[in-house]
């Protein structure tokens, strides 16, 4: 990502190695974690798992439209354009889990970080909108 703003290389390095992390996580802990568990702390388990997932693709995916933009593989209008934004702010802006005390200590910690990390995002993409419809104005 050469010739990026540190922010942006910072900010991708960092989802990457969450997403990472998350795999692991899915991969490792999540199969002991569930047989410990059944019925609704079972599904809500499942569900803040997939929050996770929802809001590091989310991320993922407006970090590469920006990066393609720095790249010059399309411009920075059609990386504003509304189905290239950040989305899913229903599900990803959602906080109920990160404090259910019923699920393990390691999915709240991807559940805070990543909120964390998509909130970040969501006013990095209101920066870059805002540059790129004042360059559209002039």
């Amino acid at each position: 990502m050469a010739g990026e703003p540190a922010v942006f290389t910072r900010t991708y390095d960092e989802t990457l190695n969450m997403i990472v992390e998350a795999r692991n996580y899915m991969t490792h802990v999540e199969p002991r974690v569930r047989t410990s568990l059944s019925g609704s702390p079972n599904l809500r388990f499942s569900c803040e798992a997939l929050r996770v997932t929802s809001r590091l693709t989310q991320v993922m995916a407006w970090l590469m439209f920006q990066r393609a933009v720095q790249d010059g593989e399309i411009s920075a209008e059609e990386a504003c354009r509304e189905g290239n934004r950040l989305s899913g702010q229903d599900v990803c802006l959602d906080t109920t889990g990160g404090s259910d005390a019923t699920l393990p200590p390691g999915l709240r910690s991807l559940l805070d970080r990543s909120y964390h990390l998509y909130q970040r995002v969501s006013r990095l993409e209101r920066m870059v909108l805002t540059r790129v419809d004042k360059r559209v104005i002039n």
